[in-house]
């Protein structure tokens, strides 16, 4: 099943895909016991949102709704560093696993939904905007100290994030680097647990203005899903609707020579099987706009 969330007239509100051409808003009932996404997940309600839904056919067509990055406010986004092995800098040998898992936090107000314009950074920042595909895991039940056995029980579903990235910023500030405003994406959707089959064999693809520039699959990743969750839960709480981006494969604009880095009017699509394809163009503005 897919949740996404979204505006429409002027009202937010979240709603079953349908055949990725319509949303099927929840029934007043079901909406009153569950009044946001996080309620969803938090109550173990997904099974119960399924049937509420189920028989309907149409409902909001697709192109007439602003999807939402699929989070709410109080959602933490936590982002992995350095998960996959690849050559960088471009020199063409990889650096050694790292020995512990790195992390960094995302802020919301550089998140964007789908369709939705990515913001060229202003000055010397907009020479090196970069992109970042990643498979990014969506919290399902709270916990604290979880273990690696028992952590994939916590995860309710799956989504995509584009960590847009500032390279120059990154070498005096990773945070900053990682943060400006507007810079990355998230969605289209959350796809649920119960209908990914075989994660092992989930694959990422980023493609720039229709190239193909980063392909990967999970088991290439350093650190597993499950290894992610623990040790995230060991210093902080993971609560409903909170996301784990789970770290880019080789292919960024800045691990080519001549770096390739984002431009006014590149288009970012960034595809994970079993979810489908988060796209933004970058925009010189500040303005959001739609594909």
């Amino acid at each position: 099943m897919k949740i996404a969330c979204f505006t429409h007239q002027e009202r937010s509100a979240y709603g079953v895909v349908l055949q990725e051409a319509f949303i099927a808003e929840p029934s007043p009932g079901f909406l009153a016991r569950y009044p946001d996404m996080a309620a969803v997940f938090a109550q173990d309600a997904t099974e119960a949102l399924s049937q509420d839904v189920a028989g309907r056919t149409t409902g909001l067509p697709l192109g007439d709704v602003q999807l939402l990055a699929p989070l709410s406010a109080h959602n933490k986004i936590i982002c992995v560093g350095i998960n996959y092995r690849k050559k960088y800098p471009v020199e063409g040998v990889a650096p050694p696993d790292p020995d512990h898992i790195i992390l960094f936090a995302k802020h919301h107000d550089a998140i964007v939904g789908q369709g939705e314009a990515l913001e060229l950074p202003q000055g010397d920042a907009a020479q090196t905007f970069d992109y970042e595909g990643e498979i990014t895991l969506v919290i399902g039940k709270a916990g604290r100290q979880i273990t690696r056995e028992t952590a994939m029980s916590h995860v309710a579903g799956y989504t995509i994030l584009n960590d847009g990235s500032v390279r120059g910023w990154q070498k005096h500030s990773l945070h900053a680097g990682k943060n400006f405003a507007k810079s990355g994406g998230c969605g289209p959707w959350i796809v649920t647990a119960d209908t990914m089959d075989a994660l092992s064999e989930m694959t990422l693809s980023t493609h720039i203005n229709g190239e193909l520039r980063q392909h990967t699959n999970v088991s290439q990743m350093i650190f597993g899903l499950d290894a992610l969750i623990a040790y995230i839960s060991h210093f902080t709480p993971l609560n409903p609707g909170d996301l784990i981006a789970t770290g880019t494969p080789e292919g960024a604009g800045g691990s080519f020579s001549p770096t390739r880095f984002l431009k006014d009017g590149d288009l970012v699509e960034i595809t994970v099987s079993g979810i489908g394809t988060l796209s933004n163009r970058v925009q010189a503005s500040r303005a959001y706009s739609r594909l």
